[in-house]
């Protein structure tokens, strides 16, 4: 390789956070410092949401992006198709079938949708199977909470 491709080699980093949780403590995480304790201001655990404390600037971004994703009918259907599956996985097949639209169309959606955070994937063979993140999901159930 050239010093010039070199140069001009960059990194691609998605416009949009992705937000990969785990659940420590019985609080979800994320790999970021994202936690649903800091997105909705410190505490003393009587509850969780938008009415406890404003968000940070950084939390209202990542929780912006999981809604803009959700705002998209296709992307909702796709979300609760993949969240409903017997298996807790479904693979892309059985979700192109469900749709009046091209296999790059749906893989747009999904994409989204991983850059999101709300589901994960795994390539097996030709095949690409599906996932919902649950503590994405609780993450987002807590901030809609309206109780204190």
């Amino acid at each position: 390789m050239s010093s010039r491709s070199m140069s001009m080699e960059q990194t691609v980093t998605p416009a949009v956070p992705r937000v990969t949780t785990s659940v420590v403590g019985g609080i979800p995480r994320s790999s970021e410092g994202f936690d649903r304790a800091s997105a909705e201001g410190e505490g003393d655990g009587d509850g969780v949401g938008l009415r406890v404390a404003p968000l940070e600037a950084s939390s209202a971004t990542a929780f912006a992006t999981m809604f803009k994703a959700l705002g998209d009918p296709v992307r909702l259907r796709l979300l609760s198709m993949i969240a409903s599956a017997p298996d807790g996985e479904i693979c892309v097949c059985d979700l192109s079938s469900a749709f009046h639209l091209t296999g790059p169309t749906i893989s747009h959606h999904l994409r989204i949708l991983r850059e999101a955070g709300l589901v994960d994937s795994d390539r097996r063979g030709t095949w690409v199977y599906y996932r919902a993140v649950p503590a994405t999901l609780i993450l987002l159930a807590g901030l809609l909470q309206t109780t204190r």
